[in-house]
Protein backbone atom coordinates (compact mmCIF):
# COMPACT_ATOMS: atom_id res chain seq x y z
CA UNK A 1 0.00 0.00 0.00
CA UNK A 2 1.26 3.35 -0.83
CA UNK A 3 2.04 6.50 2.02
CA UNK A 4 0.84 9.74 1.95
CA UNK A 5 1.61 11.74 4.90
CA UNK A 6 -1.32 14.59 6.11
CA UNK A 7 0.13 18.16 5.28
CA UNK A 8 3.36 19.27 7.01
CA UNK A 9 2.28 17.20 10.43
CA UNK A 10 4.81 14.62 9.98
CA UNK A 11 1.68 12.04 10.50
CA UNK A 12 2.50 9.18 7.80
CA UNK A 13 -0.90 6.96 6.74
CA UNK A 14 -1.65 4.46 4.17
CA UNK A 15 -3.06 6.39 1.17
CA UNK A 16 -6.81 5.75 1.76
CA UNK A 17 -8.09 5.02 5.12
CA UNK A 18 -11.05 3.14 6.81
CA UNK A 19 -13.90 5.06 7.54
CA UNK A 20 -15.53 2.86 10.29
CA UNK A 21 -18.29 4.71 11.00
CA UNK A 22 -20.83 2.15 9.20
CA UNK A 23 -19.57 -0.67 11.38
CA UNK A 24 -21.40 0.66 13.95
CA UNK A 25 -23.91 3.25 13.19
CA UNK A 26 -25.73 5.53 10.67
CA UNK A 27 -26.50 3.18 7.37
CA UNK A 28 -28.38 0.35 8.84
CA UNK A 29 -28.10 -2.48 11.83
CA UNK A 30 -24.63 -2.72 13.25
CA UNK A 31 -22.20 -5.43 11.53
CA UNK A 32 -22.46 -8.72 13.66
CA UNK A 33 -18.81 -7.86 16.06
CA UNK A 34 -17.13 -11.03 14.48
CA UNK A 35 -17.73 -9.96 10.94
CA UNK A 36 -16.66 -6.71 11.76
CA UNK A 37 -13.54 -7.59 13.60
CA UNK A 38 -12.68 -9.99 10.21
CA UNK A 39 -12.91 -7.13 7.72
CA UNK A 40 -11.14 -4.79 9.86
CA UNK A 41 -8.21 -7.20 10.38
CA UNK A 42 -8.65 -7.61 6.40
CA UNK A 43 -7.77 -4.01 5.95
CA UNK A 44 -4.96 -4.37 8.42
CA UNK A 45 -3.52 -7.00 6.06
CA UNK A 46 -4.04 -5.34 2.74
CA UNK A 47 -2.16 -2.57 3.90
CA UNK A 48 -4.40 -0.09 5.60
CA UNK A 49 -3.18 1.43 8.48
CA UNK A 50 -5.93 4.48 9.18
CA UNK A 51 -8.79 3.69 10.76
CA UNK A 52 -11.45 6.57 11.35
CA UNK A 53 -13.81 6.49 14.57
CA UNK A 54 -15.57 8.63 16.59
CA UNK A 55 -17.18 7.92 20.31
CA UNK A 56 -20.31 9.60 18.64
CA UNK A 57 -20.73 6.45 16.23
CA UNK A 58 -22.93 4.30 18.38
CA UNK A 59 -22.44 6.28 19.97
CA UNK A 60 -19.71 4.50 22.30
CA UNK A 61 -19.93 0.82 20.28
CA UNK A 62 -17.29 1.92 16.99
CA UNK A 63 -14.43 2.87 19.83
CA UNK A 64 -15.07 -0.29 21.70
CA UNK A 65 -14.84 -2.22 18.25
CA UNK A 66 -12.03 -0.80 16.98
CA UNK A 67 -9.99 -1.13 20.57
CA UNK A 68 -11.13 -4.66 20.56
CA UNK A 69 -9.84 -5.72 16.56
CA UNK A 70 -6.81 -3.65 16.51
CA UNK A 71 -5.42 -4.07 19.75
CA UNK A 72 -3.02 -7.02 17.97
CA UNK A 73 -1.95 -4.03 15.39
CA UNK A 74 -1.58 -1.58 17.84
CA UNK A 75 2.09 0.13 16.68
CA UNK A 76 1.81 -0.28 13.27
CA UNK A 77 -1.64 1.66 12.69
CA UNK A 78 -2.98 5.09 13.04
CA UNK A 79 -6.50 6.08 14.97
CA UNK A 80 -8.75 8.79 14.57
CA UNK A 81 -11.41 9.34 16.85
CA UNK A 82 -13.33 12.73 17.68
CA UNK A 83 -14.98 14.83 20.54
CA UNK A 84 -17.87 17.50 20.22
CA UNK A 85 -21.29 16.05 20.92
CA UNK A 86 -22.83 16.18 23.93
CA UNK A 87 -22.60 12.75 25.71
CA UNK A 88 -21.35 11.76 22.57
CA UNK A 89 -24.82 11.88 20.91
CA UNK A 90 -25.08 14.00 17.86
CA UNK A 91 -28.88 14.52 18.18
CA UNK A 92 -28.22 16.25 21.50
CA UNK A 93 -25.58 19.26 20.05
CA UNK A 94 -22.19 20.07 20.64
CA UNK A 95 -20.44 20.46 23.58
CA UNK A 96 -16.97 21.01 23.78
CA UNK A 97 -16.09 22.64 26.40
CA UNK A 98 -12.44 22.28 27.67
CA UNK A 99 -13.25 19.80 30.36
CA UNK A 100 -15.22 17.63 28.18
CA UNK A 101 -12.75 17.18 25.37
CA UNK A 102 -10.54 15.88 28.61
CA UNK A 103 -13.65 13.35 29.66
CA UNK A 104 -13.76 12.29 26.24
CA UNK A 105 -10.48 11.74 25.49
CA UNK A 106 -9.53 9.86 28.79
CA UNK A 107 -13.10 7.71 28.08
CA UNK A 108 -11.84 6.92 24.21
CA UNK A 109 -8.39 5.88 25.51
CA UNK A 110 -9.93 3.02 27.34
CA UNK A 111 -12.47 2.07 25.11
CA UNK A 112 -9.63 1.67 22.25
CA UNK A 113 -7.63 0.26 24.86
CA UNK A 114 -3.90 2.29 24.06
CA UNK A 115 -2.06 5.30 25.70
CA UNK A 116 -2.38 7.31 22.96
CA UNK A 117 -5.00 8.70 20.64
CA UNK A 118 -3.04 9.27 16.57
CA UNK A 119 -5.48 12.22 15.87
CA UNK A 120 -8.07 13.72 17.91
CA UNK A 121 -10.76 15.70 15.65
CA UNK A 122 -12.96 18.38 16.63
CA UNK A 123 -16.51 16.67 15.26
CA UNK A 124 -18.06 20.12 15.31
CA UNK A 125 -17.22 23.42 15.86
CA UNK A 126 -18.85 24.58 18.92
CA UNK A 127 -20.03 28.30 18.64
CA UNK A 128 -20.07 28.26 22.48
CA UNK A 129 -16.67 27.83 23.35
CA UNK A 130 -13.90 30.17 21.63
CA UNK A 131 -11.96 27.74 18.85
CA UNK A 132 -8.53 29.37 20.95
CA UNK A 133 -9.51 27.21 23.96
CA UNK A 134 -10.83 23.83 22.30
CA UNK A 135 -6.97 24.01 20.35
CA UNK A 136 -5.45 24.85 23.58
CA UNK A 137 -6.86 21.87 25.51
CA UNK A 138 -5.84 19.71 22.74
CA UNK A 139 -2.44 20.68 23.22
CA UNK A 140 -2.69 20.45 26.55
CA UNK A 141 -3.32 16.97 25.47
CA UNK A 142 -0.40 16.66 23.24
CA UNK A 143 2.00 17.91 25.64
CA UNK A 144 0.34 15.48 28.37
CA UNK A 145 1.24 12.67 25.59
CA UNK A 146 -2.40 11.36 25.51
CA UNK A 147 -2.69 12.89 21.67
CA UNK A 148 -0.47 13.20 18.90
CA UNK A 149 -2.12 15.86 16.80
CA UNK A 150 -5.01 17.57 16.56
CA UNK A 151 -7.40 17.77 13.43
CA UNK A 152 -10.85 19.16 12.64
CA UNK A 153 -14.33 18.18 11.23
CA UNK A 154 -16.49 20.00 9.06
CA UNK A 155 -14.82 23.21 9.66
CA UNK A 156 -14.98 26.93 8.09
CA UNK A 157 -11.69 28.85 7.24
CA UNK A 158 -11.98 30.90 9.74
CA UNK A 159 -11.98 28.33 12.31
CA UNK A 160 -9.00 26.51 10.91
CA UNK A 161 -7.23 29.83 11.02
CA UNK A 162 -8.05 30.31 14.81
CA UNK A 163 -7.38 26.61 15.88
CA UNK A 164 -4.21 26.48 14.16
CA UNK A 165 -2.81 29.45 15.30
CA UNK A 166 -3.40 28.03 18.76
CA UNK A 167 -1.94 24.10 18.01
CA UNK A 168 -0.99 23.32 14.29
CA UNK A 169 -3.41 21.46 12.67
CA UNK A 170 -2.93 18.08 11.33
CA UNK A 171 -5.86 17.26 9.25
CA UNK A 172 -9.53 18.71 8.38
CA UNK A 173 -11.93 15.94 7.49
CA UNK A 174 -14.69 17.07 5.31
CA UNK A 175 -16.86 15.36 3.25
CA UNK A 176 -15.23 16.08 -0.63
CA UNK A 177 -16.07 13.78 -3.82
CA UNK A 178 -17.10 14.03 -7.67
CA UNK A 179 -20.67 14.67 -6.10
CA UNK A 180 -19.47 17.59 -4.09
CA UNK A 181 -16.78 19.65 -5.02
CA UNK A 182 -17.33 22.70 -2.37
CA UNK A 183 -14.40 22.30 -0.51
CA UNK A 184 -12.47 23.60 -3.67
CA UNK A 185 -13.81 26.83 -3.36
CA UNK A 186 -12.13 27.89 0.10
CA UNK A 187 -10.73 24.72 1.94
CA UNK A 188 -8.24 23.19 -0.29
CA UNK A 189 -6.45 26.59 -0.98
CA UNK A 190 -7.05 26.98 3.06
CA UNK A 191 -5.12 23.73 3.96
CA UNK A 192 -2.65 23.85 1.44
CA UNK A 193 -1.75 27.87 2.49
CA UNK A 194 -1.32 26.29 5.82
CA UNK A 195 0.41 22.82 5.16
CA UNK A 196 -2.65 20.50 6.27
CA UNK A 197 -3.51 17.33 5.23
CA UNK A 198 -7.20 16.87 3.84
CA UNK A 199 -9.19 13.06 4.64
CA UNK A 200 -12.23 13.28 2.65
CA UNK A 201 -15.09 10.84 4.26
CA UNK A 202 -17.89 10.14 1.99
CA UNK A 203 -15.64 9.76 -1.00
CA UNK A 204 -18.32 7.66 -2.79
CA UNK A 205 -21.06 9.92 -2.04
CA UNK A 206 -22.62 7.89 0.60
CA UNK A 207 -22.40 4.88 -1.69
CA UNK A 208 -23.76 6.85 -4.61
CA UNK A 209 -20.65 7.08 -6.82
CA UNK A 210 -20.27 3.10 -6.62
CA UNK A 211 -23.15 2.42 -8.85
CA UNK A 212 -24.91 0.12 -6.26
CA UNK A 213 -27.78 2.86 -5.73
CA UNK A 214 -30.26 3.78 -7.52
CA UNK A 215 -33.57 5.49 -7.96
CA UNK A 216 -35.55 1.85 -6.76
CA UNK A 217 -33.14 1.35 -3.73
CA UNK A 218 -34.49 1.27 -0.60
CA UNK A 219 -32.97 1.69 2.82
CA UNK A 220 -32.86 0.30 6.31
CA UNK A 221 -35.60 2.44 8.28
CA UNK A 222 -32.86 3.16 10.76
CA UNK A 223 -30.37 4.44 7.37
CA UNK A 224 -29.01 8.28 7.87
CA UNK A 225 -29.71 8.28 4.04
CA UNK A 226 -33.48 8.56 4.67
CA UNK A 227 -33.38 11.91 6.00
CA UNK A 228 -30.44 12.98 3.32
CA UNK A 229 -32.63 15.23 0.24
CA UNK A 230 -29.99 14.45 -1.74
CA UNK A 231 -31.37 10.40 -1.28
CA UNK A 232 -35.02 11.19 -2.38
CA UNK A 233 -36.14 9.03 -5.44
CA UNK A 234 -36.47 11.83 -7.45
CA UNK A 235 -32.39 13.03 -6.67
CA UNK A 236 -31.36 9.67 -7.24
CA UNK A 237 -32.79 9.20 -10.39
CA UNK A 238 -31.54 12.92 -11.81
CA UNK A 239 -28.13 12.42 -10.33
CA UNK A 240 -27.96 8.69 -11.77
CA UNK A 241 -25.87 11.38 -14.57
CA UNK A 242 -22.88 11.22 -12.23
CA UNK A 243 -22.74 7.49 -12.14
CA UNK A 244 -22.77 7.31 -16.18
CA UNK A 245 -20.16 9.10 -16.11
CA UNK A 246 -18.15 7.41 -13.90
CA UNK A 247 -19.00 3.88 -15.63
CA UNK A 248 -17.86 4.85 -18.74
CA UNK A 249 -14.84 5.88 -17.75
CA UNK A 250 -14.12 2.92 -15.96
CA UNK A 251 -15.00 0.96 -19.06
CA UNK A 252 -12.13 2.46 -20.47
CA UNK A 253 -10.05 2.27 -17.77
CA UNK A 254 -10.82 -1.87 -16.60
CA UNK A 255 -11.77 -0.51 -13.56
CA UNK A 256 -15.05 0.34 -11.51
CA UNK A 257 -17.04 3.79 -10.98
CA UNK A 258 -15.92 3.49 -7.19
CA UNK A 259 -12.30 3.14 -8.24
CA UNK A 260 -12.45 5.76 -10.57
CA UNK A 261 -13.80 8.23 -7.80
CA UNK A 262 -11.66 7.73 -5.06
CA UNK A 263 -8.30 7.85 -7.91
CA UNK A 264 -10.07 11.04 -9.13
CA UNK A 265 -9.83 12.42 -5.58
CA UNK A 266 -6.12 10.90 -4.95
CA UNK A 267 -5.23 12.75 -7.42
CA UNK A 268 -5.79 15.81 -6.67
CA UNK A 269 -3.70 16.65 -3.90
CA UNK A 270 -0.61 14.83 -2.71
CA UNK A 271 -1.76 15.50 0.82
CA UNK A 272 -5.44 14.03 0.54
CA UNK A 273 -6.43 10.69 2.07
CA UNK A 274 -9.89 9.92 1.56
CA UNK A 275 -11.29 7.10 3.93
CA UNK A 276 -14.07 5.30 2.17
CA UNK A 277 -16.09 3.11 4.52
CA UNK A 278 -17.76 -0.07 4.07
CA UNK A 279 -18.85 -3.37 5.82
CA UNK A 280 -18.33 -5.84 2.99
CA UNK A 281 -14.68 -7.49 2.35
CA UNK A 282 -15.05 -7.44 -1.49
CA UNK A 283 -15.89 -3.78 -1.38
CA UNK A 284 -12.89 -3.24 0.81
CA UNK A 285 -10.73 -4.86 -1.71
CA UNK A 286 -11.80 -2.80 -4.84
CA UNK A 287 -11.81 0.06 -2.67
CA UNK A 288 -8.17 -0.71 -2.39
CA UNK A 289 -7.56 -1.66 -5.56
CA UNK A 290 -8.19 2.42 -6.25
CA UNK A 291 -4.35 3.40 -5.17
CA UNK A 292 -2.64 1.79 -8.09
CA UNK A 293 -4.98 3.65 -10.62
CA UNK A 294 -3.30 5.69 -12.81
CA UNK A 295 -5.40 9.00 -14.45
CA UNK A 296 -3.19 11.19 -17.30
CA UNK A 297 -3.98 15.13 -16.73
CA UNK A 298 -6.29 14.06 -19.96
CA UNK A 299 -7.84 11.83 -18.10
CA UNK A 300 -8.49 14.06 -14.84
CA UNK A 301 -9.38 17.00 -17.43
CA UNK A 302 -12.28 14.89 -18.73
CA UNK A 303 -13.68 13.56 -15.85
CA UNK A 304 -13.40 17.59 -14.38
CA UNK A 305 -14.77 19.02 -16.92
CA UNK A 306 -17.61 16.41 -17.53
CA UNK A 307 -18.65 16.63 -13.71
CA UNK A 308 -18.71 20.43 -13.99
CA UNK A 309 -21.23 19.84 -16.53
CA UNK A 310 -23.58 17.85 -14.13
CA UNK A 311 -25.92 19.63 -11.71
CA UNK A 312 -26.49 17.64 -8.64
CA UNK A 313 -29.66 17.36 -7.18
CA UNK A 314 -30.43 17.54 -3.47
CA UNK A 315 -28.73 19.26 -0.18
CA UNK A 316 -25.99 16.81 1.31
CA UNK A 317 -27.85 17.22 4.90
CA UNK A 318 -31.20 18.31 6.20
CA UNK A 319 -31.13 21.60 7.78
CA UNK A 320 -30.52 20.42 10.71
CA UNK A 321 -27.06 18.78 10.07
CA UNK A 322 -26.27 21.36 7.78
CA UNK A 323 -26.39 24.54 10.51
CA UNK A 324 -23.25 22.59 11.75
CA UNK A 325 -21.06 22.81 9.19
CA UNK A 326 -18.67 25.41 7.84
CA UNK A 327 -18.27 27.54 10.81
Amino acid sequence: MKKRTLGKSGLEVSALGLGCMGLSFGYGPATETNEAIKLLHAAVEQGVTFFDSAEAYGPFKNEELLGEALAPYRDQIVIATKFGFLDGDPTKGVDSRPERIRQVAEESLKRLKTDHIDLFYQHRVDPKVPMEDVAGTVKDLISEGKVKHFGMSEAGAQSIRKAHAVQPVAALQSEYSLWWREPENEILPTLEELGIGFVPFSPLGKGFLTGAIDKNTTFDKTDFRNIVPRFSAEARSANQVMVNLLTSIAEQKQATPAQIALAWLLAQKPWIVPIPGTTKLHRLKENLGAVDIELTTDDLAQITDAASQIKIEGARYPEHLQKLVGT
